[in-house]
């Protein structure tokens, strides 16, 4: 009844090790790629600067966690 569990997990880690490389070689990929098609088309996108703006504002102010504020229940205490 003596088995051996090293070798299941040293297979598994290779696996995920190469996954990892191939998800960060796509991701590599897929910025370059990025950066040269809004390197070509930058005069297109410049427009949509102020646009993209202001509708960063609405959405910031949704997503954003608004349990940042603190408790206004203690504040009686400073008066």
């Amino acid at each position: 009844m003596n088995h051996d569990h090293t070798t299941g997990h040293s297979e598994a880690a290779n696996a995920s090790g190469g996954s990892r490389k191939l998800i960060g070689a796509v991701i590599m990929l897929a910025l370059i790629g990025a950066f040269f098609l809004l390197r070509e088309h930058w005069s297109h996108i410049a427009g949509y600067w102020p646009y993209l703006l202001l509708l960063a504002c609405p959405l910031m102010h949704l997503f954003h966690g608004h349990g940042g504020h603190g408790s206004h229940e203690g504040d009686s205490s400073k008066k």
